[in-house]
């Protein structure tokens, strides 16, 4: 079994995994600098004492995207799911080392689009910053996937994602059924430059920072589906 298969049947097994090395340094460095130069009064940015985060960030500074899809990662993308992927939503989220916020078991159940329009399938409408968010079919989240780019190392001690292996293969379910008494709970740590892929319906958490680290990620979605019209993607940029 290849690499590639390898990293596939982890995915589609227990819905994550974790990839080293995919940037390097300068990589790295050339996409924090473009990130800096960023303003923060737009609508699609927060910045708060414990957060900063930009949303559509590839809309709003895509001057990253050729940073972002470099060999690696758009190889891995087409060998592991295919070329006809899209990227669906796109978020930059810094979190300082001073914030000390944690985020409680959950599945990514709602997708990005540019407007409300009530669609039989697609329910639990919900807006923030401006930005739609419904909840597709479940046939459409199983076939998605994320990629998130650690642009700092990550550990247990500084919110590293925490996930429930397999969990995505149970459909949608509510967090309160989880018993970690039972479940194995796996700490997913990512070196500077590498990248974590997961299932949208995989249990995923992260704690709180103690160690005064600072965490910086992208985190991009990919589909490729078609949505029904009137419906349609907030983001949609070919995986170049």
């Amino acid at each position: 079994m290849t690499s590639i298969d390898k990293i596939k049947f982890q995915v589609a097994a227990e819905g994550y995994a974790i990839l080293e090395n995919i940037y390097t340094s300068s990589e790295v460095d050339k996409l924090l600098s473009i990130i800096s130069q960023a303003g923060s009064s737009k609508s699609t940015f927060r910045k708060t004492t414990d957060l900063f985060a930009i949303r559509q960030f590839l809309k709003e500074i895509p001057e990253a995207t050729p940073v972002i899809f470099n060999e690696n990662l758009s190889s891995i993308i087409s060998n592991i799911f295919g070329e006809d992927y899209f990227v669906v939503k796109s978020i930059y989220f810094d979190k300082p080392a001073a914030s000390n916020w944690f985020v409680a078991y959950h599945q990514d159940l709602t997708i990005s689009l540019d407007k409300k329009t009530n669609t039989e399938g697609f329910s639990a409408w919900t807006t923030k910053q401006n930005q739609y968010a419904v909840q597709p079919p479940l046939s459409m989240l199983e076939k998605n996937f994320t990629v998130r780019i650690h642009l700092d190392d990550t550990t247990e001690n500084n919110g590293a994602l925490k996930v429930i292996p397999a969990s995505h293969l149970k459909g949608i379910q509510r967090s309160e059924t989880i018993d970690l008494t039972i479940e194995k709970e796996v700490s997913c740590c990512v070196s500077r430059g590498g990248i974590m892929i997961m299932k949208p319906l995989l249990f995923h958490a992260s704690g709180r920072t103690i160690n005064n680290q600072q965490r910086r990620v992208v985190h991009i979605e990919f589909s490729n589906q078609l949505l029904p019209k009137p419906l349609q993607w907030s983001e949609h940029f070919a995986v170049a």
